[in-house]
């Protein structure tokens, strides 16, 4: 598979913290199994009408994030968008990766990954949202029957 999402040329260094899920190994493994796995149910409700199979990235940020973070450890960032959404991304052991910036399509080389703010899963803007939650246990979920095939 050829990447474009932001880190990942730097992203084979990033080694999963545990064995939770076989077959992820890096957040390379990771962004091939959700290729497959990203879809309109796991998007942003707020972006559903924008989501595509061509921008599969569309509206799948936190959740993917902080997946990313139960994977691999670090932390988890976000910055403010345009809109005045909050984008996130991970930051494991110094190295920056955003599994999710292709969704900004040509913009993504606007977005500045320094100077953000470490995101809580449980705040108001993120699994404190029945919805958001929902969306992040169905990712879990897929992933863990995609790695079990």
């Amino acid at each position: 598979m050829t990447y474009s999402f932001y880190g990942w040329k730097n992203a084979e260094k990033v080694k999963a913290k545990n064995l939770q899920y076989p077959g992820i190994h890096t957040p390379l493994d990771l962004y091939d199994a959700l290729w497959g796995i990203w879809c309109a149910d796991t998007c942003a409700p707020r972006m559903r009408a924008d989501w595509t199979p061509g921008n599969r990235t569309m509206g799948q940020c936190s959740i993917t994030a902080f997946l990313a973070q139960d994977i691999f450890g670090g932390e988890v960032y976000g910055m403010t968008t345009d809109n005045g959404g909050i984008h996130c991304y991970n930051v494991v052991d110094g190295i920056t990766f955003d599994l999710t910036s292709e969704q900004f399509g040509d913009r993504a080389g606007e977005l500045v990954y320094e100077g953000n703010t470490v995101q809580d899963r449980e705040s108001a803007g993120h699994f404190f949202k029945p919805e958001k939650r929902a969306r992040y246990e169905y990712l879990k979920q897929q992933l863990a029957e995609k790695v079990q095939e």
